[in-house]
């Protein structure tokens, strides 16, 4: 029986298209997935077929087609580009005396290398368990054998069912420190709520740019690159459109199409951010070929995790690699609904500020209010709110301040300035 090898990046990878006209975008985003990886590519084989075969998927010619070619480059691995039953990859792996991967699998591996934080290798770590689970058999004939031996039999319980036990009680445990995240999250949006901070949630197709404008928005520094999920665990940075008005920007995992669904489980945690954004700006990038397909993979993701009722502002990014000038596109209501921009060289990066700014400052106080010498404490919580433009202070210690704040934060203080602090508009 074949005994599966640790370790190899030596890949063949094998394109299958089901019944209908090979695509070259999925075709691409299968190379660009295994190079992330780190895979040294040997060679790309494509097979078309009507259905897939209960056994290979594939078919036994086709299998014994790769079987030869696994043996000619000296694979270690074939990775497929669809996702395989359990008992096809076994199937595979004894043909082919190499590791098989699929496309969840190939997924699961670059999420497992860009991790970084605590929260982020749990949820890498339970989607791989789940992935796990039904394929502990593969390969590996010891885990059916009996446990015992003069001396040492005991209950009757096989390896492989200790494995799937222990598996479990791994499982329920990273469920148990996750929950823990969950709440934590909650807490921060809570506070944030309580602090009426809206929160601005990045999300598009893997490698549109999302990082990259997420630093230019905010300087946070987070590691970009030309490359499919390079960035994986989320971050969340603030962003002053104005003296008068803060956002939380929040950077999300790239979506792929047809994304596993052991990852959309197990990183409930970070999805949840992008659930109860006030606002998603979808990243989308424009010199893509095929921009309008990933555009709807995203939207059908968004769907599938339940945040499609969150308002939406598509930002057209990379417009540098396009003959296409920096704009904001507005609808029939003048609100602003596209933005187009270039992450890299900063081209209209100032609308797209202006443009969340409109969206957040639909109503807007601003005006003179007379603040008298007792409210000091009122004023230094306007100053820190950075709401104040002006100010002139009179010959009896009080104040008026030229003030630019929302109208809800402005209405909740109204008891506090009292009548001495009525707002008095600027004439025009």
């Amino acid at each position: 029986m074949f005994e599966r090898p640790r370790s190899g990046e030596t890949a063949i990878l094998v394109q299958v298209d089901i019944a209908a006209p090979a695509d070259p975008g999925e075709r691409d985003e299968f190379i660009e997935l295994a190079r992330s990886a780190g895979a040294t590519i040997t060679r790309v084989i494509d097979v078309r077929r009507h259905s897939p075969d209960p056994k290979y998927f594939i078919g036994a010619g086709k299998a014994d087609e790769i079987a030869e070619a696994v043996e000619a480059d000296g694979a270690e691995l074939v990775i497929f580009g669809r996702v395989l039953s359990p008992s096809q990859e076994r199937n595979l792996e004894a043909k082919f005396k190499a590791r098989v991967l699929d496309r969840t699998g190939l997924i699961l591996d670059i999420f497992a290398q860009r991790a970084r934080s605590h929260e982020g290798k749990l949820q890498v770590e339970l989607a791989q368990l789940n992935h796990l689970a039904t394929r502990l058999v593969r390969g590996w004939t010891h885990l059916e054998r009996q446990k015992g031996g003069i001396g040492l039999r005991g209950p009757g319980e096989t390896q492989l069912e200790t494995d799937r036990r222990l598996l479990g009680e791994r499982i329920k445990q990273i469920h148990r420190r996750l929950d823990k995240v969950r709440k934590q999250r909650q807490q921060g949006r809570q506070a944030r709520k309580k602090a009426e901070l809206p929160t601005v949630a990045l999300v598009g197709y893997t490698n549109a740019g999302k990082s990259t404008l997420f630093n230019r928005l905010s300087q946070a520094g987070v590691y970009a690159a030309d490359q499919l999920f390079a960035t994986l665990d989320p971050t969340l940075r603030r962003l002053d459109l104005d003296a008068a008005n803060t956002v939380v920007l929040a950077d999300t995992v790239g979506f792929v199409r047809e994304l596993p669904h052991e990852l959309v489980a197990a990183f409930h945690a970070t999805l949840q951010e992008t659930r109860e954004a006030d606002l998603l700006m979808h990243v989308i990038d424009a010199s893509h070929p095929e921009h309008a397909r990933t555009e709807a993979d995203v939207d059908s993701v968004l769907a599938e995790i339940g945040a499609d009722e969150v308002p939406v502002l598509r930002v057209f990014n990379k417009i540098d690699r396009l003959d296409v000038q920096p704009r904001i596109d507005r609808d029939a209501d003048g609100r602003p609904v596209r933005a187009w921009v270039s992450a890299k060289t900063g081209a209209g990066i100032s609308e797209l500020v202006s443009a969340l700014r409109e969206y957040f400052m639909p109503d807007v106080v601003h005006g003179w209010i007379h603040l008298p010498a007792t409210a000091g404490r009122l004023r230094a919580r306007l100053f820190g709110l950075g709401a104040v433009l002006d100010e002139r202070v009179d010959d009896g210690g009080g104040c008026d301040l030229e003030v630019r704040l929302p109208r809800r934060r402005y209405d909740a203080w109204a008891s506090e300035l009292g009548e001495a602090g009525a707002l008095r508009l600027r004439p025009r």
